[in-house]
């Protein structure tokens, strides 16, 4: 066998290695004395073996093969994405490549499930939030936004509601997104390519041309963006989107950052949705808190910020209060046998 097919082999095995460990990224790093290899799991890095330096940079090679990447630009950062399917079923693979300080590469590649589908209330802890969110995107028009730590399920949750909006709903839902998390068969999806002139604003103002109910918006991350997404929520259009804040009231303050006005915040919100993650018992499953800022709260939010006062959400809806409740139930279930 040539050595070709010996780092094929090998680079679809590790694949398949970190899809039956669950693992949503696998990472390949170079250390002192070889390539050090880690699965990501529900947010921790797992130790997955170690290979030496010429098989793990002929592997990258052959990943960045993969994504359409330039395998002799070692220098630069790059990223792609391939797919492929594995046991009956479609993956993506997000590729990204840095270079390091040991003068050797690192590489990152996120494992996605495409064309996957979770109801709502199966993500949600307590089946209330639920019901509040499916409350919010029946609405048909407004901005829900969404924030919260890298890798607390928005995007997941994202996804969920516009299948809900799209297939419940039957409404035509367009997403934006840099990139493509997971392709999905019931939306029209579009990926920011900025070398191409499609950055979020550009394609925002292509899609509202193109006749949609349900407008899914990957991340508002500049003035543009923003204004073009409140437009939208403000002539008829129902527009789900992300934002990088601390919580809920401080999503609006970031979204003053980005020159959104308290009146239009005032028109065009529906609500804001802080979310996290926690671990369901002693399983591997993990449900989603969610902080709702909607109705009243929202309203006082908003008044607070125009007197220049700070708002606090009442305590029993902070995703603390919540976390403090499930830690305390637990202990008082383990105490009790």
């Amino acid at each position: 066998m040539d050595i070709e097919s010996v780092v094929e082999n090998k680079s679809i095995q590790l694949l398949l290695k970190a899809l039956h460990f669950g693992a949503s990224d696998l990472h390949l790093l170079p250390t002192n004395d070889n390539y050090a290899i880690y699965f990501r799991k529900y947010g921790k890095l797992f130790p997955a073996g170690n290979i030496p330096f010429e098989l793990g940079e002929r592997m990258i090679s052959y990943f960045k093969f993969l994504s359409s990447l330039d395998i002799s630009e070692k220098r630069k950062p790059q990223s792609g994405s391939f797919q492929r399917e594995f046991l009956k079923r479609l993956f993506a693979f997000r590729v990204s490549t840095l270079p390091s300080v040991f003068r050797r590469e690192s590489l990152v590649i996120r494992l996605m499930l495409q064309n996957s589908r979770h109801p709502i209330s199966s993500l949600c802890y307590y089946p209330k939030f639920s019901e509040k969110l499916i409350g919010l995107v029946s609405n048909k028009q407004g901005l829900l936004l969404f924030c919260g730590a890298t890798g607390s399920g928005k995007t997941t949750s994202l996804y969920s509601l516009v299948h809900y909006c799209s297939k419940t709903l039957a409404r035509h839902v367009i997403s934006l997104e840099d990139p493509v998390e997971s392709n999905q068969s019931h939306l029209l999806q579009i990926q920011v390519n900025e070398r191409a002139g499609v950055t979020y604003a550009v394609g925002l103002k292509a899609i509202l041309r193109h006749s949609p109910d349900v407008i899914m918006i990957g991340e508002i991350r500049d003035q543009e963006t923003a204004n073009i997404a409140v437009q939208a929520a403000l002539t008829g259009h129902l527009v789900l989107s992300t934002v990088h804040a601390k919580d809920t009231v401080n999503c609006l303050f970031r979204l003053m950052d980005l020159g959104v006005s308290i009146e239009e915040m005032r028109q065009a919100l529906l609500g804001i949705v802080a979310q996290c993650l926690i671990q369901v018992g002693n399983t591997e499953e993990r449900k989603a808190l969610f902080e709702i800022l909607s109705d009243t709260y929202l309203e006082e939010a908003i008044a607070a910020t125009i007197q220049g006062e700070e708002y606090v959400l009442p305590s029993f809806e902070t995703l603390s209060h919540q976390m403090n409740r499930i830690e305390v139930n637990e202990k008082h279930v383990s105490t009790t046998f």
